[in-house]
């Protein structure tokens, strides 16, 4: 029997995509009132890449690996699923935020299980909000 193994390439991204990525991400973390530490943690950056990429400096650049641009990804899919999901600003950006019922969440507000910083958190968030334009909830 013959073995095939398939090595997936982790994308390359330049510097100015990951700057650009970073500063989305960081601006729906902000209007979904996310401390430091937990935008942090999501995104699995220092505090200090945090801080300089709020700064707006337009030389700064930053390289990121590809499961920080995964994270990236993952808000930013979040913020989208939850614009098609809900009309008004308030909701859009204040679910994040609140306590959640549904049993995966189990009273604990979606940021707080993202910011525990683990992938399978982020992206189970990520798949429960999503079921939410289907109705599945």
């Amino acid at each position: 029997m013959l073995a095939m193994t398939v090595t997936i390439q982790a994308q390359d991204f330049s510097k100015s995509q990951c700057v650009a990525g970073l500063r989305a991400a960081l601006n729906i973390l902000d209007k979904w009132k996310a401390s430091c530490e937990q935008a942090c943690r999501i995104l699995r950056i220092s505090r200090s890449t945090y801080t300089r990429a709020r700064q707006r400096d337009s030389a700064w650049a930053v390289g990121l690996d590809s499961d920080q641009m995964q994270r990236i990804s993952i808000v930013l899919n979040i913020h989208a699923a939850l614009r098609l999901v809900f009309d008004n600003p308030e909701n859009v950006y204040g679910f994040p935020s609140m306590e959640n019922r549904n049993e995966f969440f189990n009273g604990r507000a979606p940021l707080d299980v993202m910011a525990q910083g683990d992938m399978i958190s982020l992206y189970e968030t990520f798949r429960r909000i999503d079921t939410l334009r289907g109705a599945q909830w």
